[in-house]
């Protein structure tokens, strides 16, 4: 299953827990925190000056 940007950042983290280190490279580091659970991918990229597409792209790369 593919990673999109409307997935809420813990449920990609829940499926694919090899993703924390993609999301922490890119400062998202607060991945227990509770707006983990309805904040999506594209919401915490925005909240971070992160391209959307690029983090898809690394966390499918590393997701496979």
């Amino acid at each position: 299953m593919q990673i999109t940007k409307e997935m809420t950042i813990g449920e990609v983290v829940r499926r694919h827990p090899e993703t924390v280190e993609v999301f922490t490279r890119y400062g998202m580091g607060c991945l227990g925190c509770p707006a983990t659970q309805f904040e999506n991918v594209e919401q915490g990229a925005i909240m971070h000056g992160i391209d959307v597409e690029q983090l898809i792209n690394e966390l499918n790369q590393v997701a496979a």
